[in-house]
């Protein structure tokens, strides 16, 4: 089998598997061998336009493995009969991590102190917490459980949503009478078109005064321009690891927003995510070569 992997770690981790032709294809013009050949790709972990523009040239493809849980930059460009798979379960801990830790910092106040100790000023004053608060999870998946899990020691109340209603899990019709109630809402739901600017200036203006909006999703989930009137009137606050648009360019209002708390898209950007990744790839591989199901197959509308 021909398979094509992102990077020399990569390469190395499954070269041993039995069957199995590994080339290194990093996303740009320069390509190892005949695309036509190939039957399982993994792309890079940043897309490129080439990286999803050769899959027209793939005809012998049958499994792209991808090291993210989001498929909507690639799934349009997939060749019919082709599965794909996506990287449900990589980025759980690291994501997760994020999270409760963008919560801590906006509640306990840390950017403000990091401020004062650059001043050098000692900047007393009382701060809210995690404990007692109820925290709404939108897009309750392996992401959301996992975010979950590491709330609970600090004594809060999880709700969970998701698109489907389930045991303990409300579904998204229920938003408009559970925002109301949360002192934090933690959007991570999956990019599709039903959740492209779901948070918008109604959602928003359900949100109780001074409850904070937790973003790891992606950008396109919440209206900026209705997010940042909300922060300039102080009324909300924000903990975001994505924006739209992204990058976000130098002088955007959101910047300088009182009350948000921004990073650079890095949520899912650790080494355990990567151990994960390379773990994934490689016993999809050994499936792929020895036939057996694989894991994490999307299928229909994601």
């Amino acid at each position: 089998m021909k398979v094509w992997v992102p990077d020399k770690e990569i390469a190395e981790a499954v070269a041993d598997v039995a069957g199995a032709d590994v080339h290194v294809y990093q996303g740009g013009d320069d390509l190892p061998c005949d695309p036509g050949e190939v039957e399982f790709y993994v792309p890079p972990f940043t897309p490129t336009p080439q990286s999803r523009a050769v899959l027209a040239r793939m005809t012998s493809l049958k499994i792209v493995q991808l090291q993210v849980a989001g498929v909507d930059t690639f799934l349009p460009h997939v060749p019919p009969g082709v599965v794909l798979c996506n990287g449900r379960g990589i980025h759980d801990a690291s994501t997760a991590e994020w999270v409760v830790g963008g919560i801590i910092v906006a509640q306990r106040d840390f950017a403000r102190f990091v401020d004062a100790q650059r001043d050098g000023r000692w900047d007393w004053h009382m701060t809210d917490a995690l404990a007692d608060r109820s925290v709404l999870i939108v897009g309750y998946g392996s992401v959301g459980a996992a975010i979950e899990r590491r709330l609970l020691p600090f004594e809060t109340e999880v709700v969970r949503v998701a698109r489907t209603a389930r045991d303990g899990v409300h579904p998204v019709g229920a938003l408009p009478d559970l925002l109301p109630l949360a002192d934090v809402v933690v959007l991570i739901v999956p990019s599709t078109p039903e959740t492209t600017g779901m948070v918008d200036a109604g959602f928003l203006a359900r949100m109780k005064d001074g409850a904070l909006l937790v973003n790891a999703a992606r950008g396109s989930v919440v209206d900026t321009d209705a997010l940042v009137a909300e922060l300039s009137r102080r009324r909300l606050r924000a903990v975001l690891d994505v924006t739209d648009p992204e990058p976000l360019p130098a002088g955007h209002p959101l910047w300088s927003a009182p009350g948000v708390f921004i990073t650079p898209h890095v949520g899912g950007s650790t080494p355990a995510s990567r151990r994960r990744a390379i773990a994934l790839v490689r016993a999809q591989l050994e499936r792929a070569v020895r036939d057996e199901p694989l894991r994490n197959v999307i299928t229909g509308a994601y």
